[in-house]
């Protein structure tokens, strides 16, 4: 659980430096931090603090996207639980826009919002001990999944689902419904939420799970933050690896790939099924590898290479298998990103594509997309990623997937130079070329990337859920302040 100081120090330097809020004035529509002639509404008493310092503002009018920029009026870094209630239902009874805003990793200014007020989640990163025989863990939203992993693995217990990149926050991927190579077997990381709190658009705290609230349970897991904000989750726990071997098995034929993907999932041989596909020496993205990866219970089990790779129609001349620990597998990405950083490239623009696809369709679909991509539309560090999920897992209405059992994920994660903006607006514009290519074959996106949309599409995009979300939107958020950046109300 994480030490924080004092509020009254807190307090004290925060006012030194000339920081701290002491109200809102509603003719203006603006916080304050000195006295007015106006009277001012008092903001209520806080653990934590609210900040309008330049540096607080700019960052939050920014994300990992660097595309949209919307400058806040305010930044709440609670100092718990306490004062989101008391800040959320602060601005509901004032009309102030709400977004809360994790490790900041959106791309297209999903959790930013004009005027006013972000609501900082990091402070609550509060992990709460295992009992004996748990079946869940107890995390803060602003906790990561980085350490949510490192936590439960002391126990020789693991959440069964995670995204690539372990540096998100629990309530940022739980708003959007978190995808892994493990999906196929587990479902999304919403599929494995036992438990959440939840602040209301009207500052009411609750807790809500299949049986408690269930239709804002079911409203705030991928429900893109329009209901409630997240303060935490108890996440469902299995046992964990301690080792595992890592497969990367290399392909030069679209359909061999996508057909030998979903025989793996089918037959559930592997715990770990991703794929990527890399462009030739001529920059045609015809280069095709299955990642794959086996669990085993302790380090001296040897898994059966032979059994696993049976019937698989890859190269093996070209096969790379690796045994590691598996901590350092869910962390693997982290040299890479570190790297990124180094070369200056997480800071440039990143107009992401996700798309989910028919996986009776797949092959068509993404063979027409990739044969137009070309490596100026991936950007240096840029990755292209497709693998399937199975759909009977994926039981969550608010995330959407085609009506196939076996959909797949296609994602061009992709880097351009901020400041070349007609670079960014030309892959915006593709991106949507892409959604209404994959739409028309029944496919939908998976809505963290940066796909133009109106509210329109957005009605389309829930399709049979839409009246049941729109109503939870109206019962829990009736003057719909919460996220506006996501254009869906």
């Amino acid at each position: 659980m994480s030490r924080r100081p004092p509020r009254r120090s807190v307090l004290r330097g925060l006012a030194a430096a000339g920081t701290a809020v002491i109200g809102f004035d509603p003719f203006t529509r603006s916080w304050a931090v000195a006295p007015s002639d106006r009277p001012l509404h008092g903001i209520p008493d806080l653990d934590g603090t609210l900040h309008t310092d330049e540096a607080s503002l700019s960052a939050a009018a920014d994300d990992f996207g660097h595309i949209v920029h919307r400058r806040p009026a305010a930044v709440l870094r609670p100092g718990s639980v306490a004062d989101v209630v008391a800040m959320v239902r602060f601005c509901d009874r004032r009309g102030i826009p709400v977004a809360p805003r994790g490790q900041g990793h959106a791309t297209n200014g999903q959790a930013q919002v004009s005027g006013g007020l972000v609501i900082e989640t990091t402070p609550l990163d509060a992990i709460h001990p295992l009992g004996p025989g748990s079946i869940g863990v107890r995390v803060g939203a602003g906790a990561k999944w980085s350490d949510v992993a490192k936590a439960t693995l002391v126990h020789g217990l693991t959440p069964p689902v995670f995204t690539d990149y372990l540096e998100l926050s629990v309530g940022g991927t739980l708003s959007v419904g978190g995808l892994g190579g493990q999906t196929h077997r587990h479902g999304a990381q919403v599929d494995n939420v036992l438990e959440l709190e939840v602040v209301t658009g009207a500052g009411e705290l609750l807790r809500c799970s299949p049986t408690r609230h269930r239709d804002l349970f079911l409203a705030v897991l991928a429900g893109l933050g329009q209901c409630a904000v997240v303060v935490g989750a108890t996440v469902r726990l299995v046992r964990a690896p301690e080792t595992v071997r890592h497969y990367l098995l290399p392909y030069d034929d679209l359909r061999t790939f996508v057909e030998d993907q979903r025989l793996l999932v089918g037959d559930r041989r592997f715990s770990y099924v991703e794929g990527q596909i890399v462009p030739d020496a001529a920059g045609a993205f015809r280069g095709y590898v299955i990642e794959a990866v086996a669990y085993g219970p302790s380090a001296g089990d040897v898994p059966d290479d032979t059994a696993l790779l049976r019937g698989l129609r890859h190269d093996p001349s070209g096969a790379e298998i690796t045994d590691m620990p598996y901590y350092a597998f869910l962390d693997r990405l982290a040299p890479a990103v570190a790297a990124l950083k180094e070369a200056g490239l997480w800071a440039y623009a990143h107009p992401w594509l996700n798309l989910l696809v028919p996986g009776r369709r797949v092959a068509e679909v993404t063979g027409r997309l990739l044969d137009a991509l070309t490596p100026d539309d991936v950007g240096p560090g840029g990755v292209v990623l497709l693998y399937p999920l199975v759909r009977e897992h994926l039981k969550t209405p608010l995330l959407r997937m085609p009506d196939d059992p076996v959909p797949y994920l296609f994602a061009v994660l992709r880097t351009t130079p901020p400041d070349d903006t007609a670079s960014v607006r030309r892959l915006l514009a593709a991106n949507r070329s892409a959604y209404d290519l994959v739409r028309a074959a029944g496919g939908t996106q998976y809505p963290v990337g940066s796909v133009p949309f109106e509210r329109a599409d957005w009605r389309r995009h829930f399709g049979s859920a839409w009246p049941r979300f729109a109503a939870a939107r109206k019962t829990y958020d009736p003057r719909g302040n919460l996220v506006p950046g996501q254009g869906i109300f």
